[in-house]
């Protein structure tokens, strides 16, 4: 016992002298002094560099995809352009939760720069109060004129990513595709319906709950006779979905019970009334009449069994054999083909709705994409490089893939605009899955898509085309939501409060949801949930969302 507790104490000894270690030029930290910020940020780069110099960089990457990233044509290309070679050290993305925690606190091998981080408000603030990551906001305003054009064009990206204290300690992904509710991220997980199904047993696409109903049973009770017209192998399954799994769950069936508010937001269950409150939508009666009903077409033997386990590969390989009558998922090109399944509109059920995504009318944005560590040595030569990011047609490519590499399928072609500038043309993608291709030939990471670069530096991607015109026409019109809850950054306290909060709160909501649709829910239940909820801070959770939102709605003069 007494060696346990000596080791304990030598441990957080060493710990806390690398983390604490001050020379006479002032505070050190991981290799940071930062009494030398100064003669940082005079330092200045233009591309290409006279001579080639060398900085360090985190990258995550798809498993199924090339895991050096210096291989990638498009880091081959900014090498040639900027002559800054990055020495990576890459990480498959199955891994990259575990893994990048140990690398923010491993002050012996951490990089300059973390390039696709995904890291939460929680994270951000923590590694910026301990000096981990650095602010950013003077670099940008002297080394980053893609992204500074892109804050004066869009002040509320500034506004987002800037911390309480005035600080900017990220890098953000931006992307547009539309606006407001004709915004593509307005609908994460569509439901989507097999159209030749449907022809072939002589049934039109239901708009309600009952006539949805009646179409799963009919793909039920006429499985074998499916699978003999379109030669399936295995069995038909009228409805896949994995439940509490992002845009493969189910949640959007339910916007049409009750005040019809359905579950949107899958990872704070929270929703915004038309008097602007923030409300759990996963405690609204409507939510709970919509899981009975859930729970009903699962009872009846019209939903996947394997819809609370099955990992994504399964739910694809089960999809891309046929098997599927209803599904779930961004872009059904993932699962099937697009010609043989049309969205589901919204199901009218109590009332007909379709929630937005919460902060999807400002377009898709990640808040915490890039950070500088304090181990930059060259900071301004770090933001310069990844300045380059945040060109025009540099942003298009990082985010979807490149053009001109031999015997590999190429997601752009390079052409011009009607100027006869040089534009990047979306090539047709065929029978090709997009996220196959995209994950060989992206790298992700900080940038910025704005509506006004389309059709002059990239033209719109044709699955976005086609998903936009699908969100404009079916869903659209039956937003009738005023109010989604906005990108706000909160302070280290509310955000490392809020993330206490939703541990239980979050498990509590998935654990639940996945029980009562299996086996059902009474109103004991029911109740006891809410008490749980409530025992677990869910009032305080959502005093602090509603402080939040109200400073908003303030600083908009609303």
């Amino acid at each position: 016992m007494i060696k346990k507790i000596y080791k304990k104490v030598f441990i957080f000894t060493v710990v806390a002298t690398v983390i604490f270690t001050t020379t006479g030029c002032g505070e050190l930290f991981f290799g940071y002094n930062r009494a030398d910020t100064k003669q940082a940020l005079d330092e200045s780069y233009t591309f290409p560099l006279k001579e080639k110099e060398t900085i360090t960089g985190l990258i995550s990457y798809p498993t199924a995809s090339e895991p050096d990233p210096n291989k990638r044509a498009i880091f081959e290309r900014l090498e040639q352009k900027t002559n800054v070679h990055v020495d990576w050290t890459a990480i498959p993305s199955d891994q990259w939760g575990d893994k990048i925690a140990l690398q923010m606190v491993n002050y012996k091998t951490l990089q300059d720069f973390v390039f696709s981080g995904g890291f939460s408000d929680s994270n951000l603030l923590k590694y910026a109060d301990q000096g981990v990551i650095i602010p950013l906001e003077d670099y940008i305003e002297k080394d980053m004129p893609n992204l500074k054009k892109v804050f004066e064009k869009y002040p509320e990206y500034k506004t987002m990513v800037t911390a309480t204290d005035g600080h900017i300690y990220s890098l953000p992904w931006i992307e547009q595709l539309g606006e407001g509710k004709t915004a593509i991220q307005t609908v994460g997980g569509m439901s989507y319906i097999n159209k030749k199904w449907l022809d072939f047993l002589k049934l039109e696409v239901p708009t309600d709950i009952e006539s949805f109903e009646n179409v799963l049973q009919q793909f039920k009770d006429h499985a074998s006779e499916i699978q003999a017209e379109f030669n399936i192998e295995g069995s038909i399954i009228p409805m896949s979905c994995i439940v509490n799994n992002g845009d493969q769950d189910p949640a959007i069936l339910i916007n049409g019970f009750g005040e019809g508010y359905g579950d949107a937001d899958k990872d704070r269950h929270i929703a915004v009334t038309e008097d602007k409150k923030v409300i759990s939508a996963a405690t609204q009666e409507g939510y709970k009449e919509g899981i009975k009903w859930l729970h009903k077409l699962y009872a009846k033997g019209l939903i996947d069994p394997e819809c609370f386990t099955q990992e994504w590969s399964t739910y694809v390989s089960k999809g891309k054999s046929g098997r599927y009558g209803v599904c779930f998922t961004w872009d059904i090109a993932n699962i099937d083909n697009l010609k043989d399944w049309v969205p589901l509109p919204a199901l009218t059920a109590d009332i007909r709705n379709i929630t937005p995504q919460n902060g999807s009318f400002t377009s898709g944005f990640d808040r915490g994409r890039c950070v500088v560590t304090a181990l930059a040595k060259h900071p301004a030569l770090v933001c310069s490089w990844l300045d380059q990011m945040y060109a025009p047609i540099q942003s298009p490519q990082n985010n979807w893939g490149t053009y001109g590499e031999k015997d590999k399928f190429n997601i752009f072609v390079m052409s011009t605009n009607s100027k006869g500038e040089p534009m990047l043309k979306h090539a047709p993608l065929g029978d090709v899955s997009p996220v196959e291709v995209r994950e060989a030939q992206s790298v992700g990471g900080p940038l910025a898509i704005l509506n006004e670069y389309y059709n002059v530096y990239v033209t719109v991607p044709d699955d976005a085309q086609y998903r936009l015109d699908w969100i404009k026409d079916i869903y659209t019109p039956d937003m009738n939501t005023k109010y989604v809850y906005p990108n706000v950054f909160m302070s280290q306290k509310d955000t490392e409060e809020i993330s206490n909060l939703l541990a239980d709160i979050k498990a509590e909501i998935n654990t639940k949801k996945s029980d009562w649709i299996m086996n059902g829910m009474s109103d004991e239940d029911w109740n006891e949930y809410i008490k749980k909820l409530d025992a677990y801070g869910l009032q305080r959770f959502l005093e602090i969302y509603q402080s939040y939102l109200d400073k908003y709605f303030e600083a908009l003069g609303q």
